[in-house]
């Protein structure tokens, strides 16, 4: 709900759009997202669904100044503590609460390359199975089909070897150069997904919508497969006891 300048509601009174255009004490326009009314300094009430970049006032890019993003965080988590509301309205209050949690969870995502992407994603209609997504199907990527197809038979030797009482030295050896194998291809991982950074980035700064879908769709499908090397390592420590 948009407010006009005959419906702003009286001080104290909830606002439920996290992109309001109007400060409920004031009425002065406000960005979305916005925490503090840059006219009179009050608090606004923020949905729980609002948008992270938008709290901090960043565009929707995926490189970003980490020290920046901190310092920030910092500033606005002095301006939101509880005690510079302790004699104020109860909204005022409940609101200092609920923007602190808000602005802790945003800063939690942003500051995380993975987080941050994932988030990006979502917000462009692609939710994680992490994230309560749709579950993807289990197929193998078609470059690792070998060297999952040899790891597949190790771990099944590697069970057997322990359900008879038995240790293989050489068996875990191959299974610890297939795990070192896997950590080096989930790290390479990152690297991938920064080029793809780029791209994004380039797509907003150019308003080329091509290029923004292009890196979208191959962050989303670098992220699969970065879950699915995971998986793969966690099976693999599992089956050495680590």
């Amino acid at each position: 709900m948009t407010y006009s300048a005959e419906t702003v509601p009286a001080p104290g009174a909830a606002e439920e759009n996290p992109s309001a255009s109007k400060c409920w004490s004031c009425a002065a326009p406000l960005r979305a997202g916005e925490l503090f009314c840059a006219a009179c300094g009050r608090i606004q009430s923020l949905a729980a669904e609002a948008n992270y970049f938008e709290v901090f006032a960043l565009p929707r890019k995926l490189r970003l100044d980490a020290a920046a993003l901190e310092r920030e965080f910092y500033r606005l988590s002095r301006r939101l503590h509880p005690d510079v509301y302790a004699r104020a309205s109860q909204q005022e209050q409940e609101s200092s609460l609920a923007n602190s949690s808000l602005l802790n969870d945003a800063y939690r995502t942003l500051k995380d390359p993975v987080k941050r992407t994932e988030y990006l994603l979502k917000l462009e209609g692609i939710v994680s199975p992490d994230e309560g997504g749709a579950k993807k199907d289990d197929r193998v990527p078609a470059d690792l089909l070998e060297e999952v197809f040899e790891l597949n038979m190790q771990l099944d030797e590697m069970r057997m070897t322990r359900q008879m009482g038995e240790d293989d030295a050489q068996l875990e050896k191959d299974l610890l150069a297939a795990k070192e194998n896997f950590d080096g291809q989930f790290k390479s991982t990152g690297a991938a997904l920064e080029r793809l950074w780029d791209k994004w980035d380039a797509g907003i700064d150019t308003g080329d919508e091509a290029s923004k879908q292009s890196a979208r769709d191959e962050m989303a499908a670098l992220l699969d497969r970065r879950r699915y090397i995971r998986n793969l390592v966690t099976r693999v420590n599992e089956a050495l006891g680590l």
